[in-house]
């Protein structure tokens, strides 16, 4: 099997494939867009708030 021929199996498989894709609604895409996004800044929170009671413990003891 040539090169030209293995690539044109390649695409049309991936086509047979994506055909079989079940993709999330507009609704649910929306939903977890949300849930990243709020996952995200509390996780920015946590770390923001460690880095700073680690910054003044740090600074408390070189003072």
């Amino acid at each position: 099997m040539n090169i030209l021929a293995k690539s044109s199996k390649y695409v049309a498989d991936s086509f047979h494939e994506m055909k079989k894709v079940t993709w999330p609604t507009k609704k649910e895409t929306q939903q977890y867009t949300i849930l990243v996004i709020a996952i995200s800044l509390i996780v920015a929170l946590y770390l923001g708030g460690l880095d700073y009671i680690f910054n003044f413990g740090l600074n408390f003891f070189i003072n």
